[in-house]
């Protein structure tokens, strides 16, 4: 027999597992919390068993010993036989960190063969051992009765699916007396009645089934709502399977019986077979637990919603190109048309305008995700943190079914890291610090995400001591960053800025956690790269409050051309408040900086000619300044006035970058091509200011 090339599946593989980690992880959390909650307990044995068997299948051997042993761990707290404890919970995490090195590993071309396994795998045995031994027995295949012996856990779901209207099906499977791969048949057999509802039990055990301890036959017991033709076929289909043997299980059986009985559920008030799930509910006064998320993510709502196609991003960047040169182009036909005065193109000029419009909104809208794509891996974050740091914090998420372009989500996910590791390590006390300071003694971050006009805002809040300008002071004098001079002449505000130096850290040591200055300077760096602005206020006692604002997308934007010169540039108007003629005589000087008054607020005014080094035209022809105002600084509440040449217009660029040598200029944040063909800059405010 050849083997099988599973090379063109490991990019699904790649998806899968991924999701199938995130999945974990959230789910231990959720367990770390409550340890009781079954439900989670049997969704954590159900993810693992999932990617133990994609992992085994695609020959990644140590990712599958090791999801192995954790779900021998699970089974055993599963069944009631083992309850979890602390350092449990500690060994769970480290062996998701453990798989996603793997993942990373096969990503990048290598293997799981280079990650050490073996501590974690013999840990998780050792966990669960004693009741492994004394339950475990040998499995040669399904015994007469050994089908009628159904744990707790499985009689209530029984029940369960009885309350719900579903029938419980005993499908015996025979495989053929030449099939090679049974294991391989079995999980088919498994996943296709999966599909169709909910297992509730195999004899024998997953496990066994897994490692073909089995003879030719083996027993699933299934909740579905599909009939007991529609089961046998959908089993009868699989290939090598010799027989399909299906049986209703009845309700007045001794599984229904002892189910009744396990979870006190009065025999009278079950429905009878078929009947709806919402004609009848279970009894207040019993014990039956609430309906379980399992049957009901069957549902065929579900199934519809869920009808989505995995694509790679790299042709969604394709396709956004395509999409780009097609907007340069109209931008180059509108033109052309102008220019010749033919008043025929109008119409048609307009539909393809319209349409060119709605063909890159959509691409635009394909390529969002929600910021819980970045937003997921904080919780771990924070857990593991507070826990290395002996503090105790609470997280709350608001806001994550916000949206962003999945490259701006790719840039900013590690800069987020950086800004809740500093809100953690510098901002939240000790529970004793709290308790002296009469604050509770688990702190507070907030993270807020939330779209206003063309951009998304990002805030994360801490209920910590907040920044010291004084402390900051002193360890900036210290380390030379600033002189005694300079010191007197700045604010509480400036010197607070000053954590956006290079190198600039407040920890008194350096540790795992912070202590080597590079985390505020190169958010900052980071967001404005993007386009972006940051900021952070602070106050001592209170907290500290980082703003963040992105904009939604990075490929094609809405700009306002201005001439400087003979040149034309672009400002995105993301930025751009309003545009303002100003007469010359209007304009002052304030502590030696050019200003006017704007609806009775000072307006400070830069020459955009004299910050980009070029001559400016027509000064002497016009006794007013055209002058646009941009939003810049903290938060984007400081308003600049640059003073233009002529104001030409809006219009849609497609961004597009100066390449790694020129992609360092200060106040440059790429170049676009205008209508005629002419190659325009991007001004990047933030850069051009300084601020």
């Amino acid at each position: 027999m050849t083997n099988m090339d599973m090379s063109q599946y490991l990019g699904a593989f790649l998806d899968e597992a991924g999701d199938n980690l995130k999945h974990l992880d959230d789910l231990i959390l959720a367990v770390e919390k409550d340890q009781t909650d079954m439900d989670n307990i049997a969704e954590i044995f159900r993810s693992a068993h999932t990617l133990k068997g994609m992992s085994s299948t695609m020959g990644f051997d140590k990712m599958a010993s090791l999801t192995h042993a954790m779900e021998d761990m699970l089974d055993s707290v599963r069944r009631g036989t083992y309850s979890l404890k602390a350092k449990d919970i500690d060994l769970l995490f480290r062996s998701l960190d453990t798989l996603q090195s793997m993942v990373d590993s096969i990503r990048n071309g290598g293997g799981d063969g280079s990650v050490e396994t073996e501590d974690l795998v013999s840990a998780m045995k050792n966990a669960a051992k004693d009741v492994q031994t004394a339950e475990k027995k040998p499995e040669e295949g399904p015994s007469p009765g050994e089908e009628k012996e159904f744990s707790v856990q499985e009689l209530q779901w029984i029940s369960e699916a009885s309350s719900l209207g579903l029938n419980v099906y005993e499908v015996r499977v025979s495989l053929s007396p030449d099939c090679l791969l049974k294991a391989a048949r079995a999980y088919m057999v498994v996943s296709r009645l999966d599909e169709m509802g909910d297992i509730i039990k195999t004899v024998p055990p997953v496990e066994a089934l897994e490692n073909e301890e089995f003879d030719h036959e083996f027993i699933v017991y299934a909740a579905t709502s599909r009939s007991l033709e529609q089961v046998r076929e959908a089993v009868a289909r699989i290939s090598e399977v010799a027989g399909a043997d299906v049986r209703e299980v009845s309700r007045d059986s001794a599984v229904f019986a002892a189910a009744r009985e396990t979870v006190k559920l009065p025999e009278e008030e079950t429905p009878p077979a078929g009947a709806g799930r919402k004609e009848k509910a279970p009894p207040s006064g019993g014990s039956v637990p609430p309906a379980p998320a399992r049957p009901q993510r069957k549902s065929e709502a579900a199934k519809k919603t869920n009808q989505t196609v995995r694509v790679d991003i790299g042709r969604l960047d394709k396709l956004m190109n395509l999409v780009g040169e097609l907007v340069i182009g109209r931008a180059r036909i509108e033109r052309l048309v102008q220019e010749a005065h033919l008043r025929e193109f109008d119409e048609p000029l307009s539909q393809l305008g319209r349409i060119s419009g709605d063909i890159q909104e959509l691409v635009t809208k394909l390529r969002m995700v929600p910021v819980s794509f970045i937003f997921e891996r904080f919780p771990r974050l924070v857990r593991d943190l507070s826990k290395t740091l002996g503090k105790e914090v609470e997280l709350v998420m608001e806001g994550q079914e916000t949206e962003l372009d999945r490259t701006v989500i790719d840039e900013i996910g590690d800069p987020m890291v950086h800004v809740i590791r500093n809100s953690i390590d510098h901002g939240v006390e000790t529970p004793a610090e709290r308790k002296k300071a009469g604050k509770p003694e688990k702190g507070l971050i907030r993270i807020s995400a939330y779209q206003e006009g063309s951009g998304v805002i990002i805030e994360v809040t801490d209920d910590g001591k907040g920044i010291d300008a004084s402390k900051v002071r002193a360890k900036a004098l210290a380390n030379g960053t600033i002189t005694e001079e300079e010191s007197a002449a700045m604010s509480d505000e400036e010197v607070v800025n000053l954590i956006f130096l290079p190198g600039f850290s407040m920890a008194e040591k350096i540790t795992d956690v912070s202590g080597r200055g590079v985390g505020m300077d190169a958010v900052k760096t980071k967001v404005e790269s993007l386009g972006g602005q940051f900021d952070v206020s602070t106050e001592v006692g209170v907290g500290t409050r980082v703003f963040v604002r992105l904009p939604l997308t990075l490929a094609i934007v809405l700009a306002l051309l201005i001439k400087v010169g003979d040149e034309t540039y672009a400002l995105p108007l993301e930025n751009v408040e309003e545009t303002i003629l100003v007469k010359k005589e209007n304009v002052k000087t304030v502590h030696g900086t050019p200003a006017t008054l704007l609806r009775g607020d000072v307006l400070t005014l830069c020459d955009l000619a004299e910050m980009l080094g070029t001559s400016r035209s027509g000064e002497e022809e016009s006794d007013e300044y055209p002058v646009v105002v941009v939003k810049t600084g903290k938060t984007g509440k400081t308003r600049i006035g640059f003073i233009v040449d002529e104001l030409i217009g809006q219009q849609d660029i497609v961004i597009k970058s100066l390449g790694r040598f020129l992609s360092k200029i200060r106040g440059i944040a790429g170049a676009t091509i205008l209508g005629d063909g002419n190659v325009a800059l991007i001004l990047d405010v933030a850069g051009l200011y300084g601020r």
